[in-house]
């Protein structure tokens, strides 16, 4: 199994491997041309979105700064927005339903390390998958950690530390995040 093989499939890998600095290298190249792209050339700008991400939808739009570890696991559904100063570490997948918005500075965070000092200091991490659901905005600040899913129609408070996952129509905030109220949907 090769070190990406392993960090797809959430087990510990190297990130040292020739093949992952590539594709790291890879991705801070276009994100260093996407931030530095006039947003004036909006259909430049989601061409190298298109090129960055794994998948995405129609009418997407990521502000400058944006920064990510791999964006091929980064997959977004139509009407993706991302405010300014985002970060996604994409070591595992990040998926996107449709609709979703993202505030300033938020970070959504696969990439993970041991507990144990010893297998720690190896240098060998370890990452899980992060999955929002449909219509979710997730609000300035907020930090999703590794592992979490959020159902459809979900709002993250500004500053939230989601630790967990959430089911469907919820907003949630705090540290760790827990359920705030729920969320009547008009049929």
């Amino acid at each position: 199994m090769s070190e990406r093989e392993k960090m797809l499939a959430g087990e510990l890998y190297d990130p040292s491997d020739d093949e992952l600095l590539k594709l790291r290298l890879k991705a801070r190249l276009l994100t260093e041309e996407l931030n530095t792209t006039s947003v004036e050339l909006q259909c430049k700008r989601v061409e190298i979105t298109k090129r960055l991400f794994g998948t995405t939808g129609d009418n997407i739009y990521i502000e400058s700064s944006f920064n990510c570890d791999y964006g091929s696991n980064i997959h977004v559904g139509d009407n993706f927005y991302a405010n300014f100063g985002c970060v996604i570490l994409d070591v595992a997948e990040v998926k996107f339903g449709k609709n979703c918005l993202l505030a300033p500075q938020v970070g959504i965070y696969t990439a993970t390390h041991p507990l144990d000092p010893v297998e720690r200091n190896s240098g060998l991490e370890f990452a899980q998958p992060i999955t929002i659901g449909d219509n979710c905005w997730i609000g300035g600040h907020a930090v999703i950690n590794p592992g979490v899913t959020l159902g459809d129609n979900v709002v993250v408070a500004s500053g939230a530390v989601v630790t967990k996952s959430f089911g469907d129509n919820v907003v949630i905030g705090g540290n760790p995040a827990r359920v705030l109220k729920e969320i009547s949907t008009k049929a």
